[in-house]
């Protein structure tokens, strides 16, 4: 009984959120095929952020890497005798972080453009278990998220393709989405949502803790799914994938939106 009840409260939850937050021009509905350009390029848009999100912010959180720029600037030293090489190592560096960071998120677009980002209808509506969403501001769709289930963790849904359009954030937009996959969860009988994230931006992790996401772990040195990285891409492509996880079952949503 304590369970249906805690169930219940999400959707109570996203409810009374809407009318006090003033979600109410934000429509969260199924994906059409109308949507398909737009959502496609709100996607392509966000991965894009993520080159400068991974070159420059990302630099501070993997001392490695700075300790392997370092002894690289050391080395073109002893080996130059010149002092302007140790000025010019970090603008090679910081060039080389943007071009390959670049480069490897371009092979995962056209990666998941090959897959369910290139046929959106045929991959989310093949299974009761999955599912993606479109926000709709203003008559204008700007934000996107998808579900899926998981067997293994099991019970759990995996929150995907979360993007919002820039000009849009700090409206609410991302967090009406989210809760849609949180209601997802409860309709469908999960027991917790999980998520995966490789932004460095502390506002994508603010919302997701607003959310009621707790921090389960981190991988340093992640590798971005099904694309190989040469020896420069490793040298100068480093991600930290931060893992999320929400238990549906055991928790309950407030009023203020804590667990």
């Amino acid at each position: 009984m304590e369970e249906k009840t805690q169930r219940q409260d999400v959707p109570n939850y996203f409810k009374r959120l809407k009318a006090q937050n003033g979600l109410q021009t934000i429509v969260v509905r199924e994906f059409e095929k109308a949507d398909n350009l737009k959502v496609q390029q709100i996607f392509y848009d966000g991965m894009m952020e993520m080159v400068a999100d991974t070159a420059f912010r990302g630099l501070r959180h993997h001392p490695e890497s700075l300790l392997l720029y370092t002894a690289m600037a050391v080395v073109c030293f002893v080996i130059t005798m010149c002092w302007w090489v140790i000025g010019l190592v970090p603008s090679i560096v910081l060039y080389g972080r943007y071009f390959y960071s670049r480069r490897v998120i371009h092979r995962y677009l056209e990666h998941t453009m090959s897959r369910d980002m290139g046929d959106i209808e045929g991959f989310y509506n093949k299974s009761p278990d999955s599912c993606l969403w479109v926000a709709v501001l203003d008559g204008k769709v700007v934000g996107i998220v998808a579900a899926v289930g998981r067997q293994k963790p099991r019970g759990a849904v995996e929150l995907q393709r979360m993007s919002v359009d820039r000009s849009c954030r700090r409206r609410g937009v991302g967090m009406a989405l989210g809760l849609k996959v949180v209601e997802f969860a409860v309709t469908h009988r999960y027991s917790s949502v999980v998520l995966g994230t490789t932004a460095y931006k502390p506002t994508a992790h603010l919302l997701y803790q607003r959310l009621g996401f707790h921090c389960v772990g981190f991988t340093n040195g992640y590798g971005t799914p099904d694309v190989r990285l040469d020896l420069l891409e490793r040298i100068f492509y480093r991600m930290c994938h931060h893992h999320y996880k929400l238990n549906v079952s055991n928790s309950k949503i407030t009023e203020n939106g804590q667990h």
